[in-house]
């Protein structure tokens, strides 16, 4: 029997210490759009139908109820990683949009013939890459 098919990746998520503090980067640094948000978590959207979800660390510890059923818990510490696809193009441009930001880019790569990733920290210290659309195409 074979493995059914998976469409990609749509929910991203990353726990935070200050929820307003995440929300406010997020929306306003790296411009995603809000689509809800509570005292618990927040959904942001990130290209057509891909979710970044920030959750307050330990709010989702427990079973949430929610219409039509339960979510399990689930939780995390320490920082993590994630990537943003971005056209090659935009790269410079999103350079000087975290600058004004005062958001330092930590680190730069250029991957031979795949693009360039850069790397910068959010408020509670996950490491967030932009990274060149083709870097993980295949062939």
């Amino acid at each position: 029997m074979s493995t059914p098919p998976l469409d990609g990746i749509l929910e991203t998520a990353l726990y935070v210490d200050d929820l307003d503090e995440a929300r406010a980067f997020y929306l306003t640094v790296m411009g995603l759009d809000e689509i809800f948000s509570d005292e618990r978590m927040a959904s942001l959207n990130v290209g057509e139908d891909r979710v970044l979800l920030l959750f307050r660390r330990g709010a989702s510890a427990h079973t949430t109820e929610v219409p039509g059923g339960t979510i399990p818990p689930h939780d995390g510490a320490g920082p993590v990683h994630i990537a943003f696809a971005v056209d090659d193009g935009d790269l410079a441009a999103w350079e000087e949009h975290l600058e004004r930001h005062d958001t330092p880019v930590e680190a730069r790569t250029d991957w031979p013939e795949r693009g360039t990733s850069i790397y910068f920290r959010d408020p509670d210290g996950h490491l967030l890459e932009l990274a060149s659309r083709r870097l993980w195409r295949r062939g």
